[in-house]
């Protein structure tokens, strides 16, 4: 299998080339990604465990579903494959947006975009990409992430912060 191929991007988002997965990280050029935030009806957000197979973070809690935008993929299609391909999840829509997340040293240089999803699963979690899985409160990642700050993916950090500050 080829390495993917994703867009590199400038400081504004646009699109100045492409490279393959393993130089964008290596160079620590500007990309996209994704990440899907999926809540139960109790309020409860699906985490995942990054897989240790994962070259970045592995081992860590991150989001629901965290993936890159392939080259001359939108964000809404990524929002759409991610989750088919990590939890199992068909989606008939693209999920609500949040908003948007600038490349920074935390997301890896990722301009990510944020959604969020309301489902009760169950998920059929992909084993190349999650170790595992499982529903936690805000009251219980609050509390688990002032504790154990390392136990989370950097940009889920990030995006918690961000989302939680907002309301």
């Amino acid at each position: 299998m080829s390495e993917e191929l994703f867009d590199v991007v400038d400081a504004k988002d646009r699109v100045i080339g492409q490279q393959p997965r393993g130089e964008v990280h290596r160079l620590g050029l500007m990309h996209r990604a994704i990440h899907l935030l999926v809540f139960n009806t109790t309020g409860e957000l699906f985490l995942q465990k990054r897989s240790m197979k994962k070259d970045c973070f592995p081992g860590t809690w991150d989001s629901s579903v965290s993936g890159h935008v392939d080259a001359d993929e939108t964000y809404d299609a990524c929002a759409l494959r991610e989750p088919r391909e990590e939890i199992g999840l068909a989606l008939a829509a693209v999920p609500e947006r949040l908003f948007k997340v600038d490349a920074c040293e935390e997301t890896g240089q990722e301009f990510c975009w944020v959604y969020r999803l309301e489902h009760e699963g169950p998920f059929n979690l992909d084993p190349e990409e999650i170790s595992e899985g499982d529903w936690f409160s805000t009251e219980k990642i609050n509390d688990w992430m002032t504790q154990s700050p390392h136990e989370f993916a950097p940009a889920f950090t990030l995006i918690w912060r961000r989302l939680n500050k907002n309301g």
